[in-house]
């Protein structure tokens, strides 16, 4: 991520009714929190390690979303392996509407293949599988608004 990135970021938050927001993504880490939040919780603003440019589209939608981004919630199972939300937004199940959903408990899905939908900022943003494995649960809900590092679909590696 570079300065310019980190700046438009810092802008959104800056002009965004949320208190707090903090990333991580590929050895990257920015933590912002206006005055008069809980210093506890996160420092100032704070960057720690260089990350690659790609890293912006999801930074800014994150940035951009409603105010959600408070604290991280707590998954509702700590064990085993997860598909996380790599942002802030509103997790679907399916492509549309009535169609189909991507996946279900039981099936078994390929590196690569397309297993949710997180609308951040009006753009949908295909989730893939990072492995071969099998669906064990479903952990959130259509339709539900998640948070970055939100457990979103508990896997069994295979």
């Amino acid at each position: 991520m570079n300065l310019q990135e980190i700046k438009k970021i810092m802008e959104l938050f800056d002009n965004s009714d949320i208190a707090k927001f903090s990333i991580k993504q590929d050895g990257f880490e920015l933590k912002l929190q206006k005055a008069g939040a809980n210093a506890s919780a996160y420092g100032a603003v704070t960057a720690v390690a260089p990350a690659p440019a790609a890293a912006i589209p999801q930074a800014i939608a994150a940035a951009e979303s409603t105010p959600v981004v408070a604290t991280p919630s707590t998954p509702k199972d700590t064990g085993g392996h997860f598909i996380t939300s790599p942002m802030v937004g509103t997790f679907y199940r399916s492509p549309s509407p009535g169609a189909a959903p991507y996946v279900n408990v039981g099936d078994t899905i390929k590196k690569g293949q397309t297993v949710a939908i997180i609308e951040a900022m009006k753009i949908m943003n295909e989730i893939e599988a990072e492995f071969d494995c099998k669906v064990v649960s479903i952990e959130v809900s259509d339709g539900q608004t998640v948070e970055f590092s939100t457990n979103l679909i508990k896997v069994e590696k295979l």
